[in-house]
């Protein structure tokens, strides 16, 4: 894939014959539209019918008080037909064998589909079957890309971390970019400090490891953190609103954002008696910031002892702990002023909660975890008797009570993902590859589930939606799965196709 290093070795033209595959890609989707109601019946592989109804913007309207300098949060509207086809394919069968692509941050918008991919972020058009060269937009940045946040605002765009020369291997990650999505266009850059990795939050110097920053959106302000503080731009023109400075020994190591600012802080004990090993020689804090002045709201102080510490939600005030283990055995809920209001423990092993732990510091993905309608949404564990099965429970945010049940049904998988006003949206996989996939919506109040459409993956496409291993958007009636990273092949004498995205959508929601 030629999108900048790595890899280090250039790749050469493909042969005749793949360029003649690669154009039979191309006219794929009208050869087999006539397919479409005899795949969902055996849960086959749909692929859209080639019709030019665009899936306008008012397909997602923003949610109720919701600017174009807001994190945004749509609201999906039932499509007319249930019958899912094809809206996009990004693939590739050019991978060195041995060849390794970071594939860090994928967001949609009403006809864009974007990508980052090495040190250059590609924006690709809705309704294509696209390779690389095929890219509607892209933007070249001085080197890797080494951070991003999920969010995107209401005039889509959204920031990215790269560093500052791709060429160095101790080139430290401290330029942030904002980005316009439908047109690819650098709104602005910057550079930040950058600290060392521990106990002190000073300047970096030398070739000490570098801590990792993060950067989040919030209400018309990029909050970037690197160990040392935390800065808040201003959107529209790049320019510092506010800066604010860890003190010793704490540093400030993530931010999570959408509808509030929340920082987290990572802080070591000055006991000279807990050896430096002991996870009770690290604690943790989160503080709320005001993203507009950086003042500090409030401030909440985990309890010692814990692993990690992530944002599934920052209003209202969730968060996500791995208390004793490396997996994430509570989720608080806290009150307007940071207190603690209800407690969920997973210390029995019948939920899964799930957030992002990557190289890179994002500490509100957590995908398979929705706050909404006063609740927090998670699954149960597979259960696995004659037909696999699954759950989706919610808990109240003031009483840490159980709510809703949404059962899964044997021979399938619900699994949440996001919130679309007060309805939880949910991906429901058949796991006996006869019944057809279904993006679903869930009504807390009512207990009803909707389908929004059901489609089928061909075999290649499947590991896509592995939620540790891949982005799953749901954004103007589509369904996105994107792979955060992809290999080339082991064997040098074997060519294969890599699915790097796949996109969904209603037959009313055919790609432009």
């Amino acid at each position: 894939m030629s999108f900048g290093p790595p890899p280090s070795m250039p790749q050469p033209s493909p042969p005749a014959e793949t360029r003649e595959r690669k154009r039979g890609r191309k006219t794929l989707t009208g050869l087999l539209a006539v397919v479409v109601a005899a795949a969902l019946a055996s849960g086959g592989w749909l692929l859209w019918g080639g019709s030019e109804d665009a899936a306008s913007s008012d397909k997602a309207r923003a949610a109720d008080g919701r600017g174009p300098l807001d994190a945004r949060e749509t609201v999906e509207e039932q499509p007319a037909d249930t019958v899912g086809e094809m809206a996009f394919r990004f693939s590739v069968d050019d991978m060195a064998p041995g060849e390794h692509v970071e594939m860090p941050g994928m967001w949609a918008t009403d006809r864009i589909l974007a990508k980052g991919v090495n040190k250059t972020l590609v924006g690709m058009r809705i309704g294509t079957d696209a390779a690389p060269g095929d890219e509607e937009w892209r933007l070249g940045l001085d080197g890797p890309i080494c951070g991003y946040t999920r969010h995107v605002t209401g005039d889509h765009r959204t920031a990215v971390l790269f560093r500052a020369n791709d060429q160095e291997e101790d080139a430290y990650c401290n330029q942030v970019a904002f980005v316009d999505l439908d047109d690819g266009r650098l709104v602005w850059e910057d550079r930040f400090p950058y600290s060392v990795a521990g106990p002190g939050p000073g300047l970096a110097t030398g070739r000490s490891s570098q801590d990792r920053p993060s950067v989040t959106l919030t209400h018309d302000t990029v909050a970037v953190t690197w160990g040392g503080g935390t800065i808040g731009y201003d959107m529209e023109k790049g320019e510092s609103r506010w800066a604010t400075k860890a003190t010793a020994p704490c540093q400030d190591m993530g931010a999570a954002g959408g509808r509030a600012l929340l920082v987290r802080q990572q802080c070591w004990s000055t006991d000279e008696s807990v050896p430096d090993e002991s996870w009770q020689h690290v604690t943790y804090k989160v503080r709320k910031v005001d993203p507009v002045t950086g003042r500090s709201l409030w401030t909440y102080a985990a309890a010692k002892g814990i692993r990690d510490l992530s944002v599934p939600s920052t209003e209202p005030a969730v968060l996500a702990i791995a208390g004793g283990d490396t997996e994430i055995t509570d989720l608080l809920s806290l009150d307007d002023k940071g207190r603690n209001r209800a407690a969920v423990s997973l210390r029995n092993g019948a939920y899964v909660a799930d957030c992002a732990y990557t190289d890179y510091l994002v500490i509100d993905d957590c995908p398979t975890i929705a706050v909404g309608a006063g609740q927090v949404f998670i699954r149960s564990k597979d259960q696995m008797e004659k037909q696999v099965s699954n759950w989706i429970i919610g808990f109240d945010l003031a009483t840490g009570n159980t709510t809703k049940k949404f059962d899964s049904g044997p021979g399938s998988l619900l699994q949440p993902l996001r919130m679309s006003g007060d309805q939880l949206l949910a991906l429901r996989l058949s796991n006996d590859h006869i019944a057809p996939n279904a993006l679903v919506g869930l009504d807390p109040e009512t207990d009803r589930e909707t389908p929004y459409f059901y489609f089928g993956l061909p075999s290649e496409g499947e590991p896509l939606t592995l939620t540790n291993e891949n982005d799953i958007v749901v954004q103007d009636g589509r369904l996105f799965f994107g792979a955060r990273s992809a290999n080339g092949p082991s064997d040098e004498r074997k060519k294969q196709w890599t699915y790097l995205v796949l996109g969904i959508g209603s037959g009313t929601a055919a790609g432009p």
